[in-house]
């Protein structure tokens, strides 16, 4: 993978280990010469990340909306800054970017950001891996949340592997590296008439 985008929070978060593993994360990208995609932002992890990864000679680019250009402070030392016109556009033109995609602590559009990502692999729009972060057990909620659209027969097995989880950065690289799509049907049948 040349280049990966990350979804993260465009606040800190309280807990040191958020911005350590963002941090962590910018300049394990640097000494792997990959890429980094993300927002744009100059706060928060976003920030972070992006200062982390710069500060040990990587490059980034980010995307960041015209709207949110003054409201996310938008990072004016980045390689490269892309200004759009909308969220839309935004996330479309981070994923034409990468060739795959994690996600840190964060909030509603990091959430948001990640669901979105997942959708359009579970509908065959790309093929590339998609990995979770796991810090301080953050995510674990929603890897649950996850597991219960199984058990109660909303999401395939196959469609939860999309998304591989770990606590640890070194491991989720290595796994998202080894990253092989499943083969699933796209068509959403009734499973009862089958």
């Amino acid at each position: 993978m040349r280049r990966i985008c990350v979804f993260c929070g465009s606040r800190p978060g309280v807990r040191p280990a958020y911005r350590e593993a963002a941090e962590a994360l910018g300049r394990l990208f640097a000494e792997r010469g990959i890429e980094l995609v993300y927002g744009g932002g100059n706060v928060g992890l976003m920030g972070i990340v992006a200062d982390s990864c710069l500060a040990a000679g990587g490059k980034v680019v980010g995307v960041i909306p015209r709207a949110l250009l003054e409201w996310e402070v938008g990072h004016e030392g980045l390689t490269r800054l892309e200004v759009v016109d909308s969220m839309h556009t935004r996330k479309a033109r981070m994923a034409e970017l990468a060739d795959g995609f994690i996600a840190l602590p964060g909030g509603l559009g990091t959430f948001e950001e990640l669901f979105e990502i997942l959708t359009w692999a579970q509908l065959g729009f790309h093929n590339k891996p998609v990995g979770l972060l796991n810090t301080e057990g953050y995510y674990l909620p929603l890897i649950q949340m996850l597991d219960r659209g199984v058990s109660e027969g909303f999401m395939k097995s196959e469609n939860r592997g999309l998304l591989q989880v770990d606590e640890n950065l070194f491991a989720l690289l290595r796994s998202m590296g080894q990253h092989h799509p499943p083969a699933v049907s796209k068509r959403i049948r009734d499973e009862k008439q089958l």
